[in-house]
């Protein structure tokens, strides 16, 4: 099993722990391909609006080019790009000039979007999520499939684009699709090269199970042997020592205890044919984030074992 780690771009000034800043974003990146981690991924949002005060967030694209361009052996990607803040062509675009950054260590994931209170303090149209998705995500796999698409939609058009320059790699560039509903499973079955999902729920490995199925059942419903779409999974979260436990009547799923503890909790989601996994780290306030994911060596080596 591979498995990633997920470096969080949100952040507020004033702040304990401070907000990331570039060199430490870099530096997590740099550690984690020391530690031995397959991938770093990233999230994709404008804002995540508050009373209180707003967490920021980083551009992602810029960061996962930035990452890219200063590490040499690790995979780097998004956990998911947010679909409706791009427009389709352009995304596959920029997936394919990320890959070529990366020497194809590009990761390209996509969803139907999941913060809709940012999308229209930065005038972003989204509604409705899933139809603008079949749109996109046909106009995303024709550019990266046959370097060209003609699409007119009701939401974007894309009449005669071409992607002359496609990347490093000899194949196309996998396309992953993050869903946990039935009609988004079927465009994952349809278009996708791998399933994302998440995981945050105590009774994760019960409600995965249920999504397994009907992933499983997508797949049946278009004629594709589901043996042939990779799985892979975000965890929330991984807790290193230090960190303390949550409520017990919480809803967050932590992983925590040894490395052989935490190492055979991530393998246990294999048995549901996850290739990969990428956690989150919950660290302590007085600890750096590069000595948790240093603390995390052990884990890493155990998962690929």
């Amino acid at each position: 099993m591979k498995i990633g780690l997920y470096v969080r771009l949100l952040g507020r000034p004033g702040t304990t722990p401070p907000p990331p800043s570039w060199p430490s974003v870099r530096d997590q990146a740099l550690a984690a391909e020391a530690a031995g981690f397959d991938l770093v991924v990233f999230e994709d949002a404008l804002l995540y609006p508050d009373d209180g005060g707003s967490m920021g967030v980083w551009e992602s694209v810029s960061m996962v080019a930035a990452v890219a361009a200063v590490t040499s052996t690790i995979g780097v990607g998004h956990a998911v790009l947010n679909s409706p803040y791009r427009q389709p062509a352009l995304t596959a675009k920029i997936a394919a000039t990320l890959d070529e950054i990366a020497g194809g260590r590009y990761t390209f994931g996509i969803g139907l979007g999941n913060t809709p209170d940012d999308y229209p303090l930065f005038g972003i149209d989204a509604a409705p999520r899933y139809s603008r998705f079949v749109e996109a995500i046909e106009i995303i796999h024709g550019l990266l499939r046959t370097g060209r698409t003609d699409v007119e939609g009701t939401y974007y058009r894309a009449s005669g684009a071409e992607l002359v320059l496609a990347g490093p790699r000899p194949a196309a560039l996998p396309i992953i699709i993050a869903a946990g509903k039935p009609r988004a499973m079927r465009l994952v079955a349809r278009y996708a090269d791998e399933w994302n999902w998440w995981v945050s729920e105590r009774d994760g490995l019960a409600r995965l199970r249920e999504l397994v199925a009907e992933m499983e059942r997508a797949c049946d419903e278009v004629g594709r042997d589901p043996g042939t779409l990779r799985r892979s999974l975000d965890v929330f979260s991984v807790a290193v020592p230090g960190v303390p436990e949550p409520a017990a009547d919480g809803n967050e799923l932590q992983l925590a205890g040894s490395p052989d503890a935490i190492a055979d909790a991530l393998l246990a989601h294999g048995e549901l044919g996850f290739a990969e996994v990428r956690v989150n780290l919950r660290v302590p306030a007085d600890m750096p984030r590069t000595d948790a994911i240093a603390w995390m060596q052990e884990v890493v080596s155990r998962v690929h074992a």
